[in-house]
């Protein structure tokens, strides 16, 4: 070998990381230069997987007559999300009332009306993940045959892709716009990981589904192109006249002798009458005559309108024409609190199953609520009283740790001191117990340390901080079931109902129209129930309430259920008595109006002990509650240990 000093190979050693685990990272890295390097298809990364050629083909630009479709994709990794996953979304979208005549939806395959869900989700056990997508032709509702449109689309794909897919589809007709989902396993025909390159999951499947969405009825007719867009002039939405005048403006600014070109010539009108229309939303100036400034918000602001105007509508639908006044409840840092009835809910987005509620207040206004990712809407009938909170404020526990804390440093054993004088209504114990769960979750996210058993190095800005990571992790929202039972079955309920605690607080807060008119009325009638079971007392206008109402009504519901659980299974029962232990195993949750208790069986008897949500997990399992007169704190085995709610 030479000795020359350019004479020489560059012999790279091994990769730290072998496998997938450096593959991966070397796709992570490149995908967040990607997002810098230009146009989609270029970005490193993009032609990766099946499709990226077909992507490319299927890029040509369509006629103006052709009619579009949405195309909506999620990946989703099925080790993050669990198997159960794959069942439940499956569940979801037979669920009832989606079909056209109002019925549950039936899922279909290439070749069935009737697909076997069960067998496809035993068939994808072992997938390392799940393609979940959304297809919404323009006029779905022109198309004779949704089944027959997705197959079709399914079968282009698999032409593009290179191998035959494994898929199941619901069509769902409760929206405006009719869409199929399609749940498509991560295998190809050869049982390896179905790879689709970002450039096909982001272009061509929509450019396919739009081929096929003009097939079908046709390419849409001179009549109906003008019409739609006669319909935009107005609207407040991002709409196709816009991307027009987008398309037309040059850094912002568009000239009026650009509209007389002919690419632009038969939307000349339409596009003047917009940019006026515009120009009255405030999104437009004219500087100059013939000269047009676009504000650089224009189209996020756009967007923001039609997301609103669809609220609207879905709180207009929820209220049944109802006079209300409408409301979106949006976290700040002012702790609002909105109380009210269920009226609606739904899905936002179908495909990451982010909900809504249409609370119908106490305030006498409709409010739009946007839940929490990983809120449940089961969890909240329709009709049941709910209790909506700003969580943007900081939390009181975190700022009883600041203030607690020394040079930094926060003792459990002198907040047990402190708790111990201040706390005369609660146990001590449960208090400190309750912040040290709090102090545990930050510690995860690496924002509080635990130094040694007790004590905890904490940030100065501790409050400001897990208030933030409480945004993130909730959305600013907090949302409490108050009670399931709608007010109607409130009124002559055995239990302690929420209707009680509002005649406790004297109706504080309550309007005259909608749903707080509903209530005083509902109280009225509560009051005439509690006169008859002899623990209320009218003198004149005035309602004399029983001393410990909440607690008599209360154990009169449990002794009612826990004489029914004894007559079915033998035990005995055995009252929780406050500021002692008891332990069992936790067999079920029961929903009463006084609340939902969990059910501890000890073999011999049981107990009916206030549930929280933190035990569910532990179904099964022996717990040990200590019951205080306005907490309960859980923890797992028979001894004290891990707390656990």
């Amino acid at each position: 070998m030479s000795r020359d000093d350019d004479d020489f190979r560059v012999r790279p050693g091994p990769p730290r990381q072998r496998g997938d685990a450096f593959v991966n990272r070397v796709l992570r890295e490149t995908n967040k230069i990607g997002t810098k390097a230009g146009r989609a298809g270029r970005r490193p990364g993009a032609r990766l997987g099946r499709g990226h050629v077909a992507a490319h083909l299927t890029s040509r630009a369509r006629p103006p007559n052709a009619r579009r479709a949405a195309v909506k994709v999620r990946l989703v990794r099925l080790a993050q999300a669990g198997e159960r996953s794959v069942a439940g979304h499956l569940r979801y979208l037979e669920r009832e009332g989606v079909d056209r005549e109002g019925g549950a939806g039936r899922a279909y395959g290439p070749t069935t009306d009737a697909a076997d869900t069960a067998a496809f989700e035993r068939r994808g056990r072992g997938d390392r993940h799940q393609f979940r997508f959304i297809v919404s032709p323009e006029d779905a509702e022109q198309l004779s045959d949704l089944h027959g449109y997705t197959r079709q689309l399914m079968a282009r794909m698999e032409a593009d892709l290179g191998t035959r897919l494994d898929w199941v589809a619901v069509d769902h007709w409760n929206t405006d716009n009719p869409h199929s989902h399609v749940v498509l396993r991560g295998r190809d025909d050869a049982g390896n990981d179905l790879v689709i390159s970002r450039d096909y999951i982001g272009r061509g499947m929509r450019e396919r589904a739009a081929e096929l969405a003009t097939e079908w009825p046709g390419p849409r007719t001179e009549l109906e192109i003008l019409k739609a867009q006669r319909h935009e002039v107005e609207q407040e939405r991002w709409t196709s006249l816009d991307r027009m005048l987008q398309r037309e403006a040059v850094d912002g600014e568009l000239r009026m002798e650009r509209l007389a070109a002919p690419r632009v010539q038969r939307e000349r009108q339409l596009l003047v009458g917009r940019l006026l229309a515009l120009r009255r939303m405030g999104l437009v100036d004219e500087p100059q005559p013939g000269i047009w400034a676009i504000h650089p918000d224009a189209e996020r602001t756009l967007r923001r309108m039609g997301e609103r105007g669809d609220i609207l509508r879905t709180m207009q639908r929820a209220v049944h024409g109802r006079l209300r006044d409408f409301a979106v409840f949006e976290p700040g840092n002012d702790g609002r609190v909105v109380v009210g009835r269920v009226a609606a809910k739904g899905l936002a987005d179908e495909l990451y199953k982010r909900g809504y509620l249409v609370v119908d207040g106490i305030d006498g206004r409709a409010h739009y609520v946007a839940l929490p990712p990983r809120a449940e809407l089961g969890q909240f009938p329709v009709g049941a009283v709910v209790e909506v909170r700003d969580t943007a404020a900081a939390r009181t526990a975190d700022r009883t740790i600041a203030a607690l804390a020394t040079d930094g440093l926060y003792r459990t054993d002198h907040h047990l001191a402190v708790a111990q004088t201040t706390h005369a209504d609660r146990d001590p114990q449960a208090v400190v117990e309750a912040h040290v769960r709090r102090l545990e979750a930050l510690r995860r996210i690496g924002l509080v340390e635990r130094v040694a058993d007790g004590v905890w190095k904490v940030p100065d800005d501790l409050p400001e901080r897990g208030c933030q990571y409480d945004a993130r992790r909730r959305g600013g929202i907090g949302v409490d079931l108050k009670s399931h039972l709608p007010i109607e079955r409130q009124v002559r309920a055995v239990g302690a109902t929420w209707l009680d605690r509002q005649l406790l607080d004297g109706g504080q807060g309550l309007g005259d129209v909608g749903f707080g008119g509903e209530v005083r009325n509902a109280l009225q009638r509560r009051g005439d129930f509690l006169v008859e079971q002899g623990l209320a007392e009218r003198r004149g206008e005035r309602l004399i309430l029983a001393r410990n109402l909440l607690a008599t009504l209360r154990d009169r519901e449990l002794a009612q259920v826990a004489q029914a659980i004894a007559a079915g299974t033998g035990l005995e029962h055995r009252p929780a008595v406050d500021g002692r232990r008891v332990t069992g195993v936790y067999r079920r949750s029961l929903q009463l109006a006084s609340g939902r208790f969990a059910m501890l069986d000890d073999g011999v008897g049981f107990c009916l002990v206030p549930w929280r949500p933190v035990i569910e997990r532990r179904l099964g399992q022996m717990l040990g509650a200590v019951v205080g007169s306005a907490s309960v704190s859980w923890t797992v085995g028979r001894q004290r240990g891990p707390a656990v709610g």
